[in-house]
């Protein structure tokens, strides 16, 4: 039988490989739990606790990536990853990297893999895993998996993010973007945007949504001034946070309720996406849920901004 100590030590870095995987909070939790459960029912001790949990958190992983992917793709609109507030594997060395593969961006460029090449290019590239243990968690050899990597990286390498290298710029134009929307300040909002900016909206058929994808500066800007402070004279308020690791906010409701989260791509000086979760079965990790139905007729109800 397996150790708690052991597993509570490991747990950060076993919930941050099942979300890289999955993209799902809700079913990285239920990974790593399913994990220790196995860890738990062993009868015998593993030499490397860390390899056996790895190991069977990527196989679970795998296992219900395969099964998520055929609901993906019947899945309402445009799919997003349910927001993350904070990775819990914390490596100072390498936080700027583990950042930036937490990224929607990143997260949507790993939606293009096969399962065993996005668990093989999460535990090698990200987590910097050697391949006898990668073999060991997806079941192939060595050499298959040093040729599923090479396929996942060029997938990856073909539309790899870039962000703001200089992260005090980036959240100086975030927070300007935020007093924009409230003011609803088109001009203002229209010069941080990229021209080919693109606004994405989650609601997965379960909650009104501003759009689910729209494209260009002028459009964008035009339908963020007009509806934000519509929704802040209701009573929607945003708190700034990271999501994913980069700059975004929780919107909540008057009564403090979770609303729907927005996270921003910046680069060059420029918001390249927004992105917003609106669908309740991706918010409730983050607290409770509004009635967004309600909260859209009640913004419905105010007079759009002179």
């Amino acid at each position: 039988m397996g150790g708690i100590e052991e597993f509570q030590e490991l747990r950060p870095l076993l919930f941050s490989i099942a979300y890289r995987i999955l993209g799902s909070v809700a079913e990285a939790e239920d990974a790593v739990q399913e994990a220790w459960l196995r860890y738990e029912a062993s009868h015998t001790v593993p030499d490397s606790p860390k390899a056996f949990l790895s190991a069977t958190v990527t196989r679970i992983s795998i296992d219900v990536l395969r099964s998520a992917r055929v609901r993906r793709e019947e899945y309402v609109g445009p799919w997003l990853p349910e927001p993350l507030l904070a990775d819990p594997y914390q490596d100072p060395e390498r936080s700027v990297e583990l950042a930036d593969s937490l990224s929607v961006a990143a997260l949507l460029l790993l939606e293009r893999l096969s399962p065993l090449e996005r668990a093989v290019f999460v535990l090698r590239d990200v987590f910097d895993f050697g391949f006898r243990e990668i073999a060991d968690a997806v079941g192939r050899s060595e050499a298959a998996c040093r040729q599923l990597l090479v396929r996942a990286r060029r997938h990856m390498d073909e539309g790899r993010p870039r962000f703001e290298a200089d992260r005090k710029a980036r959240d100086e134009l975030a927070a300007r973007f935020f007093d924009a929307l409230r003011e609803g300040d088109v001009s203002g909002l229209r010069e941080m945007l990229a021209a080919e900016v693109s606004l994405v909206g989650d609601g997965g058929g379960k909650a009104p949504q501003l759009a689910r994808v729209l494209v260009g500066a002028a459009a964008v800007a035009r339908l963020l001034a007009s509806a934000f402070p519509r929704m802040d004279r209701a009573g929607v308020a945003a708190e700034p946070r990271e999501i994913n690791g980069q700059p975004g906010a929780i919107f909540r409701d008057r009564d403090g309720r979770v609303l729907h989260t927005l996270a921003l791509d910046v680069r060059d000086g420029r918001i390249e996406a927004v992105r917003v979760v609106i669908n309740p079965d991706k918010l409730g990790h983050l607290g409770e849920v509004a009635d967004a139905r309600a909260v859209d007729r009640e913004v419905r109800r105010v007079p759009p901004p002179v």
